[in-house]
């Protein structure tokens, strides 16, 4: 796969879906979603101008990206590297080192880890609460009738500096009304970042105010097989 003729399709996509909501386009930044790829695929999507990639799992990103930020960084290259995927408190140590956002806060043990690693390697990542918009009992994630009292939380309790909302709408439902939901929960709490829509409904999340895609598949092809 072309993946910088992908990258570049991806860009004028974001360009026409904020002409169509009457955004700037500068305010939504786009996270290439890198999980399961190697270096050889993600390089020349840095070389296509592309600088902020998402992972989903800790260990993973322990494993492939320092030496590739290194690389770049002596190339004069700043990459910024997000979590888009669960993270375990036990690993909110790592987690804390190595991302420049957290996407999937949920839950008060992992508010409680994170707050303690930020205070002990003084890194102040970005964090975003993930919403459960539909709330499935199987999926992570905040209840939308839990959000303000998680949120105040956070603040209050913990002393975590939360800068948006992340939601990931069921398969099979259509996205708007979780946006929705989700931008009006962000609205009432002041929050300003909206970490909402991936390959297939980003479009329509930027209708929505997301500020933060998150597209894997358009820009690097299918995954490869577990």
């Amino acid at each position: 796969m072309n993946r910088s003729a992908g990258i570049a399709a991806v860009r004028e996509a974001i360009a026409r879906a904020c002409r169509d909501a009457g955004r700037d386009p500068a305010t939504v930044t786009l996270v290439a979603i890198s999980k399961t790829f190697g270096a050889e695929a993600i390089e020349p999507v840095i070389a296509a101008g592309q600088r902020v990639f998402g992972e989903n799992r800790v260990q993973e990103a322990k494993a492939k990206w320092p030496p590739l930020i290194a690389r770049q960084k002596a190339r004069g290259v700043g990459l910024e590297l997000h979590l888009v995927g669960s993270l375990q408190s036990n690993k909110a140590r790592d987690a804390v080192a190595l991302f420049d956002a957290i996407h999937s806060v949920d839950r008060a043990s992992l508010a409680e880890a994170l707050a303690k690693e930020i205070a002990r390697q003084g890194r102040r990542p970005l964090l975003f609460v993930e919403i459960n918009s539909a709330a499935e009992p199987q999926k992570a994630g905040v209840k939308p009738q839990d959000a303000d009292d998680f949120l105040a939380a956070c603040r209050d309790r913990y002393g975590l500096a939360i800068s948006g909302l992340m939601c990931i709408p069921p398969l099979n439902d259509a996205p708007a009304p979780h946006f929705a939901l989700t931008a009006r929960i962000a609205r009432r709490n002041g929050l300003a970042l909206l970490s909402m829509g991936m390959s297939a409904d980003f479009q329509t999340a930027i209708a929505f105010g997301a500020t933060h895609v998150r597209v894997g598949t358009a820009i690097f092809g299918a995954r490869p097989a577990a």
